[in-house]
């Protein structure tokens, strides 16, 4: 995925510009120029694997509730959309699936995984990943280290990532510890400094810090030579690198 310049991810889609983590919200950031989209999933009460940040609905949806307490069939028919702008009426919580088939193949999906519903999610997501013939396009990541350890040593062939928002003493040095071949670093922006790219890139390691949204920390990250950037804003970053 290494360019000569940062990949543009889509963080949640273009969620500065449209609600979070909705088909609307992917189809915006890749009409911007993003290269990869971020998402978060949960498990539905009946086992499907839906993209949404929150493990409840009630922020962005004019629904209720956990979502490992609803179906599917529940959660479709809710609106996603209008607590964002009324232009976005009607728009719904996706499954994963449907994202697939939106991002076209050779695009980055960098999902995040919320909550390992005591191994389900793991079983699940592989499940998944494994159906859908597309593993090399997509890097699993989440703050539950453990999780991201159990995902690489069930599934080898996954790239999964590690999110986390502490300035590490040693960041590559870190990755080593969990005793899998980790493929990438999910730092909080402000959370990493130039040493730290260098040495995660000279230790394999490709680098993605969130969630970037302002011109001068798009500038610093780029000199710093990270990977990728996950942005709210797609066309902003764009506008950057094209100038």
């Amino acid at each position: 995925m290494q360019t000569q310049h940062p990949i543009i991810i889509g963080h949640r889609g273009a969620a500065g510009e449209a609600p979070e983590n909705t088909l609307a919200s992917f189809a915006l950031a890749l009409e911007q120029g993003a290269e990869g989209i971020e998402l978060d999933v949960h498990l539905t009460k009946d086992g499907e694997i839906v993209v949404c940040h929150d493990p409840s609905v009630d922020r962005t949806t004019n629904g209720s509730g956990l979502i490992m307490n609803q179906s599917w069939g529940d959660l479709k028919a809710l609106d996603a959309g209008l607590w964002f702008s009324e232009a976005y009426t009607g728009e719904r919580i996706p499954l994963l699936r449907e994202v697939f088939e939106l991002v076209p193949r050779g695009l980055l999906i960098n999902v995040e995984v919320k909550h390992a519903y005591e191994g389900r999610m793991e079983k699940a997501l592989l499940a998944f990943l494994r159906e859908s013939g597309r593993l090399e396009d997509v890097v699993i990541s989440s703050f539950d280290h453990k999780v991201i350890q159990r995902l690489k040593q069930q599934e080898p062939e996954a790239k999964v990532g590690l999110l986390y928002a502490a300035n590490l003493i040693n960041h590559a040095a870190y990755a080593k510890q969990l005793g899998v071949d980790v493929h990438s670093l999910h730092p909080y922006h402000h959370g990493i400094e130039h040493e730290d790219v260098a040495a995660a890139t000279s230790a394999g390691l490709a680098t993605y810090p969130y969630t970037v949204n302002e011109i001068a920390d798009y500038k610093r990250l780029i000199t710093f030579g990270v990977t990728g950037i996950i942005t709210d804003y797609p066309a902003r970053l764009k506008a950057l690198l094209k100038a």
